[in-house]
């Protein structure tokens, strides 16, 4: 079975309905949300109705960083993202709100582990950004493989058994076989605000039976996405980063 592994959709609808569509059309069945559904974005309700009725027809959803700022604040947030929380709290309904304060920071299914941040802490949201990181990931857990978001830079970083840990960035479109023995931690990226020089949204697409991962791009109208970012009047680098992928 194909998996869609989907994460940090901020808000964005045009990426998100490009993805979804993408998946779809692909003959994925089923989804896996990592977090991050508001935040940075211009459409956060139609975010979390979006995932609300995936995780209704059977999907997973879990807690995102911006989403938990939500309810529990912005103390250590930037800025920028502390901004756009403020503007994102008012847009949400009661309902929205409490589909995010139930969201689990992890799943695990058949050996394999999701996170939005690190599987070391999971609420403490500690970016996988190198192998040291990724060596923190590995240690609380002994799945075969970890998929989490968080960094929105696609990256896949494996364990051998005498364990060595390394890394690379992933090509688009090109299947990955996840061998054992090596176990792994795959960075799936960002539907909703890739920084990885490519504006292009990303989610992967997962063969559970094969153990394969794709890491998937697909176009999307960022012009749009961009404008009703700076029409809403949240911070003019969030507009820009949309455009520039970065």
């Amino acid at each position: 079975m194909w998996i869609g592994l989907f994460s940090d959709i901020h808000a964005n609808r045009e990426a998100l309905e490009a993805t979804r569509d993408h998946a779809r059309r692909a003959g994925i069945s089923r989804f896996i949300f990592l977090g991050d559904y508001v935040g940075y974005g211009a459409d956060p309700a139609f975010a979390v109705d979006t995932v609300m009725s995936e995780v209704e027809a059977g999907a997973v959803a879990l807690l995102g960083n911006h989403d938990a700022a939500i309810f529990s604040g912005t103390a250590g947030m930037n800025s920028v993202a502390a901004e756009a929380i403020d503007w994102t709290r008012p847009k949400l309904d009661a309902t929205q709100l409490e589909f995010l304060t139930q969201l689990p920071l992890t799943f695990e299914d058949a050996g394999r582990l999701f996170v939005h941040a690190s599987a070391f802490a999971p609420g403490r949201w500690e970016y996988i950004t190198s192998t040291e990181s990724a060596s923190r990931s590995f240690m609380p857990t002994r799945a075969h493989a970890t998929f989490c978001g968080h960094v929105h830079v696609p990256e896949l970083f494996h364990l051998s058994p005498n364990g060595k840990v390394a890394g690379f960035q992933p090509v688009q479109a090109v299947e990955i076989p996840l061998l054992a023995p090596r176990r792994w931690v795959a960075v799936i990226g960002s539907v909703g605000q890739p920084r990885d020089y490519n504006p292009a949204a990303c989610y992967a697409a997962l063969d559970s039976e094969r153990n394969a991962l794709i890491y998937v791009r697909v176009p999307y109208d960022t012009e749009t996405a961009a404008r009703k970012v700076r029409e809403a009047g949240l911070p003019s680098i969030l507009s820009q980063r949309l455009i520039e992928g970065a």
